[in-house]
């Protein structure tokens, strides 16, 4: 899998493209486009080799000059996420869990619409303290990371204030098979399957249970979370992947819709939370 620096320089490479695909589209010369956008030739040349990154008042004038300012937010967002798209877990926890937790605590608090889908644990702000140790040591083991799992622990559990207080709204979707993967003992799990059955009667939560039974029109996807329906972050094995382009936004938006269609709710769900709870006696 490509560097950070790598994925960064991509991204870099292919907003210039795309830029250099308006200039042409519009069938302008790079000394026509600089006149029109009010700086040198050699700018614009710069800009279309990702020599020089340009900044969003040179995104706008450039689509403006092309004739296309609607395309400038999608490129805009484009340029932004350059450099923070792809972040390393190993670069995220290098001092420990705990201040990964404490750094996601302003975007939780500012947002007020959450989506959530999981496909393989319970959702961080679900999580009681016994899952979230085991789930923490697991992770810090596998990763090498210095041991602050309590403290990180605690911080999560903080974090989590937030499907209790202040304005905000949490349509989550899990596949039933999270309520089946065991972290912890038997007693960790049957406590934690209890809270998720006492969260779903939140007014702040829908939870949306996926049925290992339900005809599959949506495959299984890596666990993400949309924010106000501005950004995605998508986790995977070695990295946290940040998407703010509108269009990328939107398909995961798309596919979160298309997998509720498959959850079940209600009283459904809440048999198949009990269902994994008889199961850990059998």
């Amino acid at each position: 899998m490509p560097s950070p620096s790598s994925r960064a320089q991509e991204a870099r490479e292919a907003l210039a493209s795309r830029l250099r695909e308006l200039r042409l589209d519009a069938g302008l010369t790079g000394r026509e486009l600089a006149a029109r956008c009010g700086w040198s030739e050699s700018k614009s040349s710069r800009v279309e080799h990702a020599r020089t990154p340009p900044s969003d008042s040179d995104i706008r004038a450039w689509c403006t000059a092309c004739g296309v300012p609607e395309q400038a937010a999608d490129l805009i967002a484009a340029n932004r996420q350059a450099d923070s798209m792809y972040v390393q877990w190993k670069r995220l926890q290098r001092t420990g869990l705990r201040r990964l937790q404490e750094s996601g605590v302003p975007l939780y608090e500012q947002t007020r619409q959450f989506h959530v889908y999981c496909s393989n644990v319970v959702p961080g702000f679900f999580q009681t303290p016994g899952y979230a140790t085991a789930l923490l040591t697991s992770i810090a083991k596998f990763r090498g990371t210095p041991d602050d799992v309590a403290d990180a622990v605690s911080a999560r559990m903080k974090r989590s204030h937030v499907i209790r207080e202040g304005d905000h709204q949490f349509a989550v979707l899990i596949e039933e098979s999270v309520l089946r993967y065991r972290f912890g003992s038997t007693e960790v799990m049957a406590a934690q399957l209890g809270h998720l059955l006492s969260v779903m009667a939140l007014p702040s939560v829908s939870l949306g249970i996926i049925p290992f039974t339900a005809p599959r029109v949506s495959w299984p996807l890596e666990t993400f979370t949309i924010f106000d329906r501005r950004r995605v972050h998508i986790e995977t094995l070695s990295a946290s992947i940040k998407e703010t382009q509108p269009s990328d936004v939107g398909l995961y938006l798309k596919a979160f819709g298309n997998l509720a269609e498959l959850a079940q709710y209600g009283a459904e769900a809440r048999s198949l939370v009990t269902a994994a709870i008889d199961a850990l006696t059998d």
